[in-house]
């Protein structure tokens, strides 16, 4: 197919992949006559895979992400639905990437069409294929309409809300090509911040005031610090950190996502683990995946940290929990986060969260590198009305 290439669909369920040498982000958005969203539910992506009609499905790492769209089944007041990609790494162009969407029969995998936009450059997002209804029949065209401003920019152009604080997002810049559409929140920040004096903590290293683990596991309260130290040494190995909820109410499922933001020693944004971005500092920090539900027991999102392989500039994380559903913390229960040690999985030190705000996201807890190169761990607990982890990346390196 060319740009601006139609055709008819043969088959009435379909699926559109993308494929590129990156890791790219795709997902769809289920557009009225207006060419709008009717809400954020319309907005298809890897955290929220459901729309009626319209399904994202995961390549899982081996194979292409896919949009299917089941067009029987997708209701009478959408007219579109638009296919959008972005590479996974943050700031990451389509300069010499050559995606190709290939469109295919959702149920055989039998290829209808193919299409690789062409001359692409700076764009770091793409409307790349929609499916369309023209007097009740069913077509594909080819678009490649690229955007300057990423996902969000894609999903503010189509009405979707993206952040609830718009001074925490920098203004997004114009598309690269003139068209209404811009894409969807998948952002990646980690934060990092500096802890402040412990509160008292129980047991005291002897001649420090400070505690750390020689006596065992240590269970925090908020703005409590532990000197990540036992036996006088520093503990510079592997550890993760487990963060856990429950549902406040019996069978509903509470869709939360956990984060880890690092920040450089002048609370310098460095980069963001998230679902969306599943590794970064090179390996050193690296998330379990997402938890749609919260339930079940034990840990329900972990990220590992390599303490000894961080980069030295990378001198504070801060964990984080947000809820892009927008359900509220009042809504959630037995809120957690606990460090182990990665090799013996032996639980070092565990906070609980013991109050809720009706907010939508919390700063959990923070490691703080010291000049000495020791690591801290302090107990936040500080409630955000943020959704995304973007909308944390500010809030959490005040708390630096």
């Amino acid at each position: 197919m060319t740009p601006g290439s139609n055709i008819p669909l043969t088959v009435a369920r379909v699926a559109v992949d993308v494929a590129a040498p990156v890791r790219l982000d795709v997902s769809g958005l289920l557009l009225t006559a207006d060419g709008k969203v009717r809400s954020d539910d319309d907005f298809i992506f890897y955290n929220q895979p459901q729309g009626p009609g319209v399904t994202y499905r995961s390549g899982g790492g081996t194979a292409p992400d896919a949009i299917v769209v089941d067009t029987a089944a997708v209701p009478p007041g959408i007219e579109k639905i638009v296919v959008t990609a972005s590479p996974d790494a943050a700031g990451q162009t389509f300069q010499g990437i050559e995606p190709t969407a290939t469109i295919r029969g959702a149920d055989d995998g039998s290829a209808l069409a193919t299409f690789t936009p062409p001359r692409l450059g700076a764009e770091t997002a793409l409307v790349i294929v929609e499916i369309y209804r023209r007097n009740g029949v069913w077509k594909a065209r080819a678009v490649g309409q690229g955007y300057a401003d990423g996902l969000a920019g894609i999903a503010t152009d189509f009405g979707v809300s993206v952040d609830e604080e718009p001074a925490a997002a920098p203004a997004q810049p114009a598309p690269t090509q003139p068209a209404p559409v811009r894409p969807a929140p998948v952002a990646d920040p980690r934060v990092a911040a500096v802890p402040p004096p412990p509160a008292a903590p129980p047991a005291p290293a002897p001649g420090t005031g400070k505690i750390n683990l020689d006596k065992g596991r240590v269970s925090l309260q908020k703005n409590q610090t532990v000197s990540l130290v036992k036996g006088g040494r520093p503990l510079l190995s592997q550890v993760k950190m487990g963060l856990g909820w429950e549902p406040a109410f019996r069978g509903k499922d509470i869709d939360l996502d956990a984060s880890v933001i690092a920040y450089g020693p002048n609370r310098n944004h460095l980069d963001s683990c998230y679902f969306g971005k599943l590794s970064i500092l090179n390996g050193s920090v690296k998330h379990s995946g997402d938890n749609l539900t919260g339930e079940g027991a034990g840990d329900d999102e972990v990220i590992v940290v390599d303490l000894g392989r961080l980069p030295a500039d990378a001198t504070g994380l801060v964990f984080t929990v947000n809820s892009f559903s927008g359900q509220k913390f009042t809504e959630v229960a037995k809120a957690y986060c606990r460090l182990l040690d990665a090799t013996t999985g032996e639980e070092l030190v565990r906070f609980d969260l013991t109050g809720a705000e009706p907010q939508t996201g919390v700063m959990m807890a923070k490691l703080i590198k010291q000049f000495s190169g020791e690591w801290e761990m302090t107990a936040i607990g500080d409630f955000v009305k943020s959704r995304t982890v973007r909308g944390m990346v500010k809030p959490a390196a005040q708390a630096l």
